[in-house]
């Protein structure tokens, strides 16, 4: 089963269990999905759909930094909780570790020296990763490494 039609399926089971924030989270999703396939004037592939809930989550981290700043623990914990809905759908996400050790081969492979290298670095290991880690952890870990 693609995973437009996993998330259509977990819709009528939300709707079902009348679980109101994962319902409105998993439609604010398909809409997504939707206004996207209009915009390119075709269906997304499994890859789009995935940087499409990644792009999702990244703008309610950003949410949550804005209500905890602003006061408002309970936005910040309402997105904490759409967040934990919206990564059922992403691969598993690589840990720091396996981050590292993914940056270390790239630099070997593309014979990084220094700080200047990061964009080579960048672009290797955002291919190698292939949608399991987040750009920014990997940016720093990169910097840390060409800078040592």
């Amino acid at each position: 089963m693609d995973l437009k039609t996993t998330i259509q399926n977990d819709i009528k089971t939300a709707m079902k269990a009348r679980e109101e924030v994962r319902l409105g989270c998993l439609r604010m999703l398909s809409a997504e999905i939707k206004k996207k396939e209009i915009d390119k004037r075709t269906t997304l592939d499994e890859g789009e759909i995935q940087k499409t809930v990644s792009t999702l989550i990244k703008q309610r981290n950003d949410s949550i930094e804005a209500f905890v700043k602003g006061g408002r623990q309970d936005l910040a914990d309402k997105e904490k909780l759409e967040i934990g809905f919206l990564q059922i759908y992403l691969p598993q996400q690589l840990s720091r570790e396996e981050i590292e050790k993914l940056v270390v081969e790239v630099i070997q492979e593309t014979g990084a020296a220094g700080p200047s290298d990061i964009g080579k670095v960048m672009k290797a290991a955002v291919a190698k990763a292939a949608g399991r880690a987040d750009g920014k952890l990997v940016n720093e870990i990169a910097r840390a490494k060409l800078s040592s």
